[in-house]
């Protein structure tokens, strides 16, 4: 039996994706003056089922960057950058990540119980 593979193995891809897209969405944030620039983000439950099919066929996975249509707020200058949204969108990220965190932490503890027979 694999003791990391399951619930931790999913949670660790949710974990890497939520990191991987609060990067997209800060960089969102820089560049939201940037004339032109076109906001990108990064579509989590599309992300985690392509990591979790990748991972059962044993190949590695990085989320895909897309165009993010549901930030489009275009500017006279071109910029696509909502800062509004991009904000809730990244707080939203981060409370995902503090709770995927905050699980996986749970779930590790339990694993360390059983191997100390159940004692702290």
């Amino acid at each position: 039996m694999k003791l990391f593979e399951g619930p931790l193995k999913n949670l660790e891809h949710a974990l890497d994706i939520r990191a991987q897209r609060h990067s997209v969405l800060s960089s969102n944030l820089a560049q939201v003056d940037t004339p032109g620039y076109v906001a990108q983000d990064i579509d989590f439950d599309a992300a985690f089922d392509e990591a979790v099919r990748a991972d059962a066929m044993g190949q590695d996975h990085t989320a895909e960057v897309e165009d993010a249509t549901h930030l489009h707020s275009t500017t006279l200058d071109g910029n696509t950058v909502d800062l509004d949204r991009t904000m809730a969108a990244l707080a939203e990220n981060g409370l995902q990540f503090g709770a995927s965190a905050r699980v996986a932490s749970k779930h590790l503890a339990m694993l360390r119980t059983v191997v100390n027979d159940g004692v702290g």
